[in-house]
């Protein structure tokens, strides 16, 4: 099974990460964030598989987060409003994001995703 691999090509934690699933040997489809910003539906989906809250699944680290002021504004909204605002611009995502049998990985951190690899 292939894994779906969202990435933006010019991060450096994706550049990281794709080289660690070159390196591994998992095959995995790449899709730009960027020319294809996942919908409301695959986030809806990813955040119900991943256990995790929506919050998690935003780059809180990008300017689009902190021009928004979304640190304030996000504990006001209801789960289907914090989709509809990351289904609105790829660069509200945090990425990059892994897709596979069983899990949904967001954000880079070798450990997690080598446990999650290794299932």
């Amino acid at each position: 099974m292939e894994a779906l691999f969202i990435c933006y090509p010019k991060c450096s934690t994706c550049a990281k990460a794709r080289k660690f699933l070159q390196e591994k040997g998992i095959p995995f489809q790449e899709r730009n964030i960027k020319e294809e910003n996942p919908t409301q539906e695959e986030l809806a989906q990813w955040i119900c598989q991943s256990g995790l809250p929506a919050e998690n699944f935003f780059n809180t680290s990008g300017m689009l987060y902190r021009e928004k002021n979304l640190k304030a504004v996000l504990p006001g909204l209801t789960q289907q409003e914090k989709i509809r605002l990351l289904a609105e611009d790829g660069m509200l995502v945090k990425r990059p994001l892994l897709i596979g049998e069983g899990f949904v990985l967001a954000g880079f951190r070798q450990g997690q995703w080598e446990e999650a690899l290794a299932k």
